[in-house]
């Protein structure tokens, strides 16, 4: 699943015997990838239409785990443009339902986190390792698109990562939420309820974030491009790489 439309087109492009399925304004490309039953679909934006989403993979598709690819906004002063976060636990960052419960408990489920479990950060873990030890970013996307975007050598973190019904584009939003969560890598708006339907049906995830920006006032990159030169690219090679584990 990827978290824009440009991201998942690489992707697809790995699918053998590849066919659509429309449903939910969405469209959902089935096939193979290394003999391995895939789907593939655009989640759309935000909490809401990324849950609808995954509970249709589980419901209609019958998935067993999933991939969730996308960009997020650097919380962290460690992170750089291109670098890569994996997420180890996530949280909605904009979760409140006191005084019911403590602030970013998740209502009924008495869980403010929801870990993706260790075989599977392993897996991706090297997965990605590989692809940035291997340079193969480099060759797919070419020096010039690096250095527009000031990639040089490009890092994996793994750790928390924050979602929530908001971009991030100023410096208050992102000292408010380094203040509250300070061990937040970076933020996004859709990983964490993906996480959190994942866990309600017991399926396997990794949540695989490329930074796109700094998450402050000068969160003014050209997105489009970069989902297009970058992000796309890193999908498609760490989805490749996941596979050939697989």
């Amino acid at each position: 699943m990827g978290a824009m439309p440009e991201e998942i087109e690489g992707v697809v492009a790995l699918l053998t015997n590849p066919e659509v399925t429309k449903m939910g304004k969405r469209s959902y490309f089935t096939g193979q990838i290394n003999g391995i039953d895939t789907v593939v679909v655009f989640s759309r934006w935000g909490k809401v239409a990324a849950a609808t989403t995954v509970t249709t993979l589980i419901h209609e598709f019958k998935i067993t785990e999933l991939l969730f690819t996308g960009v997020a906004g650097a919380i962290s002063p460690e992170l750089k443009i291109g670098d890569i976060v994996l997420g180890k636990r996530l949280i909605q960052h904009d979760m409140d339902a006191r005084p019911l419960m403590k602030q970013y408990e998740i209502p009924l489920l008495s869980k403010t986190y929801i870990e993706s479990d260790a075989a599977h950060l392993e897996i991706a873990t090297k997965s990605i390792n590989t692809v940035l030890e291997n340079r193969s970013l480099h060759s797919v996307i070419g020096t010039e698109g690096l250095k527009e975007f000031h990639i040089v050598q490009p890092k994996l973190m793994v750790g928390e990562i924050a979602s929530g019904d908001q971009f991030f584009s100023s410096n208050e939003q992102k000292n408010n939420l380094n203040s509250q969560l300070p061990d937040v890598l970076c933020v996004e708006m859709e990983g964490a309820a993906v996480a959190q339907v994942c866990y309600e049906y017991d399926i396997p995830f990794s949540i695989i974030r490329t930074i796109s920006d700094v998450a402050d006032d000068n969160s003014h990159i050209d997105f489009p491009a970069f989902i297009q030169k970058i992000s796309s690219k890193y999908a498609a090679e760490i989805i490749k790489d996941i596979f050939e584990q697989m």
